[in-house]
């Protein structure tokens, strides 16, 4: 969709066109989706946080900053809508702190090559708190500071999720019998759209193995 074309159903929203509406979900439908199903455990779950954040697109629309990219303002209300849903939920079964985690990598894991579904898959695996840590902090780019004071829990705590987030998706991608060693690199180095970002596999999975 071309900018013109999305400052016209942007103006058609704001004057509550219900068929701009439609069409401006229906265009970034799955940018909205690919954020929830990372934080999400479920294609459902995933649906219900999705058509929340659109509410809140609609309802707070006029208050769009037009200088700012506005699919990072969709990112950015669809990640909040998904930190949000497992918090009122009460979903988020936090372990306790740790100050200090010694990280023991695996070796072979860098040259494990996966598709993003099947990353997707083993990370919609993790438990609801190691799930939303790693995806603040791996990809929003979130401090542990920030992690801390969005989900209301210690610094320590942010750290030991996140630690235990990469040992078990480690653990996930050495077991898998569905990952693929591919001859060619090309699909670790696909470009997918994640949350207001672009990141490639490769980024992703060094996060996991760092």
């Amino acid at each position: 969709m071309g900018e013109a074309e999305l400052n016209q159903l942007i103006a058609g929203c704001l004057q509550q066109s219900r068929k701009d509406q439609k069409m401006l979900y229906k265009a970034l439908y799955g940018f909205a989706m690919g954020i929830c199903l990372r934080y999400a455990g479920n294609r459902y779950e995933a649906a219900e946080i999705m058509n929340q954040g659109f509410l809140k697109v609609f309802t707070n629309l006029h208050q769009y900053n037009q200088d700012r990219p506005f699919i990072a303002w969709v990112g950015r209300i669809m990640m909040n809508k998904s930190v949000d849903y497992y918090r009122s939920n009460m979903k988020l079964a936090f372990t306790e702190d740790i100050e200090m985690a010694m990280d023991i990598g695996h070796d072979d894991l860098p040259d494990r090559q996966l598709n993003y579904n099947d990353l997707l898959t083993m990370i919609q695996r993790l438990p609801n708190a190691y799930r939303t840590v790693f995806n603040l902090f791996a990809v929003e780019g979130y401090s542990h500071e920030e992690i801390a004071k969005t989900l209301n829990i210690s610094v320590g705590t942010s750290k030991s999720n996140l630690f235990k987030a990469r040992e078990k998706l480690k653990t996930m991608i050495l077991h898998a019998d569905y990952v693929t060693d591919y001859k060619s690199g090309a699909n670790q180095q696909k470009i997918i759209s994640i949350g207001a970002v672009c990141i490639s596999m490769s980024f992703l999975i060094n996060t996991i193995v760092k």
